[in-house]
């Protein structure tokens, strides 16, 4: 046992194996061992730890005797750190690095019955990236649950833990998710790029023409712009880059999230905790006794916070949020079905935003190609497809190389819609009108920006290609 350890390792930790059967590894020590200690002798043995506490001088005398009779490995500081690290613990950091390379969101280690499957999310898309033989599944998942600093003795209930790794000088919070399925435990990372998250307003793409009308709007003095859209399309990203712009000296923002994704400078961000009873409901309450100008909600979720979001736009708070609807139209018969009363909902709103995500076409290896008509009318309908087909349009489509693993795409831009809400509008949501009344009035009075719009001025931009919008939103 003591060969598959350095002499300077069971120094410095105090530590001496000196049995070990078909259940545990015994071990002496003058004093309880650090859990990471335990933890690593757990992985490099494959074996739960029991530890015998025995007085700091028998154990001194012990570790000489023990230490002389072996023919113990001595090594030098670099050869230690490999000692200690070992091939798990490589193996887990290239697969990080890889991913942290490509700008992944997400890493999933999945275990079947004869392999463990590691994919990488890069843009939205899995891309299998290794293969980890059976018999290290195990060593890998507790390696992460290390890391996390989770308990690596439970294997049948799921637990979710964090990690915050450097590379390169940047920081990357890691959210961990383990979950035990038939073949083993799942992990799965979600990868968080705190130096890379806030965007400025110019990097959001708005349409050009709208981007005086929505940067005017951000600046008013209270009101409720809401941001929809399925989980992972990048609400939160939008409003971030919204809260960047406002940001200033004369200005209190506080915002409610859960978790806090990535830390803005100048702005108070609170985190929820539900686990010790501060909920959303409580932390919106006590943010509006700290004057806030400027509140940003993580997600409305429930009829208490969407009713005390909307008093706060009502009585003087500028508030931004997030909500699960598909469309920005959708957001006046939600926010009813959550309760709130139609003249509330006129009185409040100032813009409603719906967005997705699609792939950015790769700058290294993009395509220029005239499509057909066929291609054309998928996106831009028969009428305006028969007017660029006889322009001879060249468009852009996605090749592959190194740079964007051979899917042609790197990076995502979001695509929008918008509705802005005069008083006709509001008028009409007093009154009850039917959606599809307000969604012409809108459309014909140029207050509606469908997403379909915005996709077609990015792909004839040549930021994304036909199949991708298709893809996303056909």
């Amino acid at each position: 046992m003591l060969k598959t350890l350095s002499e300077k390792f069971l120094k410095v930790n105090q530590i001496l194996p000196y049995k070990e059967d078909e259940n545990y590894v015994y071990i002496y020590s003058p004093k309880p061992p650090e859990e990471e200690v335990l933890a690593y002798l757990e992985l490099k043995f494959q074996k739960p730890i029991k530890v015998t506490l025995i007085d700091k001088s028998k154990f001194e005398k012990l570790f000489l005797e023990e230490i002389l009779n072996q023919e113990v490995e001595f090594e030098e500081d670099e050869k230690e750190d490999k000692d200690v690290s070992g091939p798990i613990v490589e193996l887990i950091n290239d697969i990080l690095n890889l991913a942290i390379s490509h700008k992944a969101s997400d890493i999933h280690f999945e275990p079947f019955e004869k392999f463990m499957r590691v994919r990488i999310r890069v843009d939205g898309v899995l891309h299998t990236i290794k293969k980890i033989p059976k018999e290290d599944m195990s060593s890998v998942i507790t390696r992460l649950k290390i890391m996390a600093k989770l308990d690596i003795a439970q294997k049948r209930l799921p637990q979710d833990g964090k990690i915050l790794y450097q590379k390169d000088g940047k920081k990357i919070d890691i959210r961990v998710s383990i979950l035990p399925t038939v073949f083993g435990e799942r992990a799965v990372l979600r990868l968080l790029y705190k130096n890379e998250g806030i965007l400025s307003f110019k990097d959001l793409l708005i349409p050009s023409h709208l981007e005086e009308r929505v940067k005017k709007i951000i600046k008013s003095p209270y009101g409720m712009i809401l941001n929809t859209g399925p989980t992972g399309s990048g609400k939160t990203t939008t409003l971030y880059a919204f809260l960047n712009e406002i940001k200033g000296e004369d200005k209190n923002i506080i915002t409610v999230e859960d978790p806090v994704e990535y830390q803005i400078e100048g702005i108070n961000q609170v985190e929820v905790k539900s686990e010790i009873g501060f909920t959303f409901e409580k932390a919106l309450r006590s943010i509006l006794r700290q004057d806030p100008d400027v509140i940003m909600i993580g997600e409305i979720r429930d009829k208490e916070s969407a009713k005390i979001a909307v008093r706060a736009a009502i009585t003087g708070h500028l508030v931004l949020s997030t909500l699960h609807t598909n469309t920005a139209l959708e957001v006046i018969p939600r926010l009813k079905d959550l309760e709130i009363e139609s003249y509330m909902i006129s009185s409040a709103m100032l813009l409603s935003i719906a967005q997705r995500l699609v792939r950015k076409l790769c700058p290294y290896c993009k395509e220029e190609y005239e499509p057909s008509f066929e291609e054309l009318s998928l996106i831009f309908g028969k009428e305006k497809a028969k007017v660029l087909k006889d322009k001879k349009i060249k468009l852009f489509k996605a090749k592959g190389c190194e740079k964007c693993l051979n899917t042609g795409y790197m990076g995502r831009i979001a695509v929008y819609e918008f509705l802005f809400f005069d008083d006709k509008i509001k008028h009409m949501i007093a009154e009850d009108s039917p959606i599809e009344n307000i969604k012409r009035y809108a459309f014909e009075n140029k207050l509606y920006y469908p997403l379909i719009l915005d996709a077609q001025e990015k792909i004839l931009k040549g930021l994304t290609d036909i199949k991708e919008v298709n893809r996303v939103l056909i």
